[in-house]
C-alpha cells in the first residue's frame, strides 16, 4: 500500500496519547532518585549543570574520500567507537549521567553535590571532568587504522531543567529538557575553535567574571587548573587511558561490516545491529525540531511543568508515529525535542531514488500536518502551546546505522554526510518551513525540485499541499497516494481529484 497521511488516523493517534498523559505529576528531583525508565506521565525539576562536548575533527571523517563509500563510513564508525568506549568510561568513573551520544556530539549532566548553593561546586566538577575528557580523547586514535585524536569543543551551563522518559518501546533514557542544556549545545557546536566555555551564569557560579561573548571566550589553563583542584576527581588521564586501552584488548571493536536492510525500513531492529553486522544503503535522512520549545519549557517549568510533558510526549509521539507507521521509515532517535529517522524506498537490492525523495516530501508534509493538528487537539484539551512551530530538513545519500560502544550499554548510531546535511538544512527552518538538501533535490524528480524551488525551501508544506503539488506535476509516488486516498470515495469525488491542485504553499 502507498505510504499516506490521513487526518482521522492522525486525530486518533493524537487523542490516544493525549490520554496517556491526562494526569501528570512533577517533581523536584531528590538524591534518592532513579532517573532510569521514567513513567510518560510524570517529570523531574533538576538544578544540575549541562556539559555538551562536540568532536569538531568528525566531518573529516565522512568527507575524507571523494566518493561517500563504505571506507569513509568505517572511519567514521571506529573513530566514534573508539572514542565513545573512552568517555563513557569517564562519565561513569566521575559519577556523572550520560543522557545522549548523538555521532559527534555527547550530552552529560552533573547533579551532584545536590542542593541549589552547590551550583559552583558543580561547575568545577563539570569543567574538571570535560578536562579530563579533552585529555584523554587526545590520545584515544588509532594510529594502525589511520583514526586521529579527537579534537574537542566543550559548552557548560548551569540551571534547572526538566527530566522526562525519552524514548518508546524498550528504548528509555532520561531526556533533559530547558535553557541550560540549549545554551550548553549552542556554546559546543558554536564553532570549530577547541576549548572549554561557559555560559554567564556558570561563570558566575565559580566567582569568573562575565563577558558579552561567552561561545568566544574559551576558559584559560589556570581557570581550568583552579577548578581541577577545587572539584578533586580523583581520576587521572594515564590510568583512563590505560583501561581504555585494556577494555580494547579484552573487548575488540571488530571490523565493521555492511549489509542492506529490506523496505520497509520500519520493520529494522536496531537492536541487534553491532559494528559487524550494520547496515548501510543510500536512503533520506530526515530531522524534524520543535521550534520555540526551549523558551516553552523556560515559560512553563515552574508553574505549569505538566503542559511542558503532555506537549512533547504528544507531538514526539505524533512525530514518531507519522515516520514509521504512515511512511514506513525508521526513527533512530528523539535529541531533545528533535526526532531524526531515515526514509527508504526500493527493494532489499537498490534504492528507487525517486520514490524514495518523492516520500521524504509528503512525509515531510504529514510531519508538518500532524504537527498542526496536535497543537490543535492539545489546546482543545485546555494545553497551552505558546508559539510552537516544526522546522524539518531532509537530504539523500549514503547512510549507515549500527551500534557503538561496550557489550551491555551500547547506544545507537546513524551516520553520512546526508546525516549533518540534513540537520544543517533543518537549522536554515524557522518553524513554518521545511528545505530539501542539495543532492536530495539534484537527484530527486522534478516534481520535487519545482515544488522547493531554487531556495530549496518551503513555508506550510502540509500533506495536502505537497500530495498535489506533486501529483499535479506527475509524480508517481504521489499519484498511488492519491489514489490509495481517494480509493473508497465516491466516482465524482475520484473525477475531482484528477484536476490538477494549485499548491498554497510559500517557496522563499
Amino acid at each position: 500500500m502507498a505510504n499516506s497521511w490521513k487526518h482521522d488516523r492522525a486525530k486518533t493517534a493524537i487523542d490516544a496519547r493525549i490520554k496517556d498523559v491526562e494526569n501528570v505529576t512533577v517533581v523536584d528531583y531528590t538524591r534518592t532518585t532513579s532517573l532510569q525508565s521514567i513513567p510518560t506521565n510524570k517529570a523531574y525539576r533538576l538544578d544540575g549543570v549541562h556539559l555538551y562536548i562536540d568532536i569538531v575533527n568528525f566531518e573529516e571523517m565522512l568527507w575524507s574520500t571523494d566518493t561517500e563509500g563504505e571506507t569513509s563510513h568505517k572511519r567514521a564508525l571506529r573513530f566514534l567507537n573508539l572514542h565513545y568506549r573512552a568517555v563513557h568510561r569517564i562519565l561513569a568513573d566521575a559519577d556523572a549521567i550520560r543522557v545522549d551520544f548523538h555521532n559527534q556530539r555527547l550530552h552529560a549532566v552533573i547533579a551532584k553535590p545536590y542542593g541549589t548553593d552547590s551550583a559552583g561546586d558543580r561547575v568545577d566538577r563539570a569543567v574538571a571532568i570535560a578536562k579530563l575528557i579533552v585529555d584523554v580523547l587526545a590520545e584515544t586514535g588509532d594510529d594502525d587504522e589511520n583514526i586521529p585524536n579527537a579534537k574537542v569543543r566543550v559548552g557548560i551551563d548551569t540551571g534547572k531543567a526538566l527530566v522526562v522518559n525519552n524514548g518508546r518501546n524498550g528504548y528509555r533514557e532520561p531526556l533533559f529538557l530547558g535553557r541550560p542544556a540549549n545554551i550548553a549545545a549552542k556554546l559546543a557546536s558554536n564553532n570549530k575553535a577547541i576549548g572549554i566555555y561557559l555560559s554567564n551564569d556558570a561563570r558566575g557560579a565559580i566567582d569568573l567574571e562575565t563577558v558579552d561573548l561567552p561561545a568566544k571566550t574559551k576558559l584559560t589553563d589556570d581557570e581550568i587548573a583552579r577548578c581541577e583542584e577545587n572539584a578533586q576527581l580523583g581520576l587521572s588521564k594515564d590510568s583512563i587511558v590505560r583501561e581504555w586501552r585494556k577494555d580494547n584488548e579484552n573487548n575488540p571493536i571488530g571490523s565493521f561490516s555492511f549489509s542492506r536492510a529490506t523496505p520497509p525500513l520500519k520493520n529494522l531492529d536496531i537492536t541487534v545491529l553491532t559494528p559487524g553486522n550494520s547496515r548501510r544503503m543510500d536512503m533520506v535522512s530526515v530531522y524534524a525540531d520543535v521550534d520555540n520549545f526551549t523558551a516553552y519549557v523556560d515559560a512553563h517549568i515552574d508553574d505549569d511543568a505538566e503542559d511542558v510533558v503532555r506537549c512533547l510526549h504528544v507531538i514526539r509521539a505524533e512525530l514518531d508515529r507519522v515516520l514509521t507507521s504512515d511512511f514506513s521509515g525508521r526513527r533512530i532517535r528523539f535529541i531533545g525535542d528533535c526526532v531524526h529517522g531515515h526514509i527508504l524506498e526500493g527493494s532489499a537490492y537498490t534504492t528507487d531514488t525517486d520514490a524514495a525523495i518523492s516520500t521524504a516530501v509528503l512525509c515531510a508534509g504529514g510531519l508538518r500536518s500532524s504537527f498542526d493538528l496536535a497543537l490543535e487537539r492539545l489546546q482543545d484539551n485546555g494545553v497551552d502551546t505558546d508559539d510552537l512551530g516544526l522546522a524539518i530538513g531532509f537530504d539523500f545519500g549514503p547512510g549507515s546505522i549500527t551500534r557503538l560502544g561496550m557489550q551491555g550499554s551500547r547506544v545507537r548510531c546513524s551516520t553520512g554526510r546526508s546525516v549533518l546535511l540534513s540537520e544543517a538544512e533543518q537549522k536554515r527552518c524557522d518553524g513554518t518551513q521545511s528545505a530539501i538538501g542539495q543532492s536530495a533535490y539534484d537527484e530527486g524528480p522534478p516534481s520535487v525540485r519545482k515544488l522547493f524551488g531554487l531556495s530549496r525551501r518551503v513555508a506550510n508544506l502540509t500533506y495536502d499541499v505537497a500530495l498535489e503539488a506533486l501529483a499535479a506535476e506527475d509524480d508517481s509516488t504521489a499519484k498511488a497516494a492519491r489514489a490509495v486516498l481517494y480509493a473508497a470515495a465516491s466516482p465524482a469525488i475520484a473525477r475531482a481529484a484528477e484536476t490538477p491542485f494549485r499548491p498554497h504553499a510559500k517557496i522563499d
